[in-house]
């Protein structure tokens, strides 16, 4: 894959993604909810090494939910949310990419599956899996993960 140029809205925050993403899914969950202000997230997952970061002066990161391993960013200038960055120990360090950022659906995979369905604000009318719950919604993640081929 070429390098894909990410921007927010106002294009403050910049920068490039450099291999395919491992897998897409939309989440559901109560902290992407309130990290996106939206009724869901739609993400895609990256190795780390397939990020150019941008510039820290350019993103905002925060902790939404202890303990530390996520640290999700959105624009300084904008607010759009951006970037998050995952440092889970004794998984593969990735960073997930939020749909918005990509200019074009062109060249992005379809979603494979719905997580923490049972926290949805509606019903959404695709045929991917929706997995409910916490632990079957982090199964599923790990899943996909493997069969992505593990970073």
């Amino acid at each position: 894959m070429n390098p894909v140029e990410c921007t927010c809205s106002c294009g403050a925050t910049r920068f490039q993604t450099t291999g395919e993403p491992l897998f897409r899914f939309i989440c559901h969950c109560t902290v992407c909810q309130r990290f996106n202000n939206a009724p869901f997230a739609d993400i895609l997952v990256h190795r780390t090494g397939d990020v150019v970061l941008p510039p820290a002066r350019d993103v905002n990161f925060d902790t939404y939910k202890p303990p530390p391993n996520v640290q999700r960013g959105k624009c300084a200038t904008c607010g759009q949310p951006a970037i998050v960055v995952f440092a889970a120990p004794f998984l593969p360090k990735l960073v997930t990419v939020l749909r918005p950022m990509f200019r074009s659906d062109a060249e992005l995979p379809s979603p494979v599956a719905h997580l923490f369905y049972d926290k949805r604000v509606s019903d959404a009318d695709d045929p991917y899996p929706k997995h409910q719950g916490y632990f079957r919604s982090q199964i599923a993640f790990l899943k996909y993960l493997r069969l992505a081929g593990r970073p």
